[in-house]
């Protein structure tokens, strides 16, 4: 059985204006289609075919575990944006949010930080421990908190394909349009 490229949960220009149709285009349907692409083709002979995508990232090595974390992230990512989102989360999320980091906006300060520290290209994630507190984890390359013990809540790309078309090399004002897009109801119906 062969890995499918998710469609997107809203139109192409939904996320417009902070998003535009062309960063999505290019990034869903060139980026993460090569991925989900690259992962068929790596599949053939690896003992993993019929398997699902989040096995695959935790059970494969090498070139296909990080062409199938790439293809996991980023279905994962459209999930984590809504043409209707932004502000702050609410319910338990912000609760654990403020008890963890003092308050939301110190939440995001910390996510944002992280976002402009990693150097180069990679993810940061809001995290569920096991213990249920929430974490942010800045992953390089294709890392991804699903291979260790963490429950991904939100997934940030921070590869330069997130942004580019829209912002150069400008990531502090991806991130700025990234806070208006981010789904808190998604991410909060992903807490245990």
């Amino acid at each position: 059985m062969a890995i499918e490229l998710p469609a997107l949960p809203y139109p192409r220009n939904a996320l417009e204006p902070h998003l535009s149709a062309a960063t999505l285009d290019e990034h869903h349907g060139s980026h993460h289609r090569g991925h989900v692409e690259a992962t068929n083709r790596l599949l053939e002979g690896s003992g993993l075919e019929g398997v699902a995508l989040e096995e695959i990232v935790r059970r494969a090595r090498g070139r296909l575990a990080d062409e199938a974390a790439q293809a996991w992230s980023h279905g994962f990512y459209w999930t984590c944006l809504s043409p209707c989102g932004g502000g702050d989360p609410a319910g338990p999320l912000a609760e654990r949010l403020a008890r963890q980091y003092g308050d939301f906006i110190r939440f995001r300060e910390e996510f944002t930080r992280q976002a402009l520290g990693l150097s180069g290209s990679g993810w940061v994630w809001l995290v569920q421990r096991p213990d249920g507190t929430p974490g942010i984890v800045a992953t390089r390359g294709g890392g991804t908190p699903l291979t260790g013990t963490d429950t991904p809540l939100l997934a940030c790309d921070v590869w330069e394909h997130a942004y580019y078309l829209d912002r150069q090399n400008a990531r502090a004002d991806y991130l700025e349009a990234f806070w208006k897009v981010v789904d808190w109801q998604a991410v909060g119906a992903r807490l245990r």
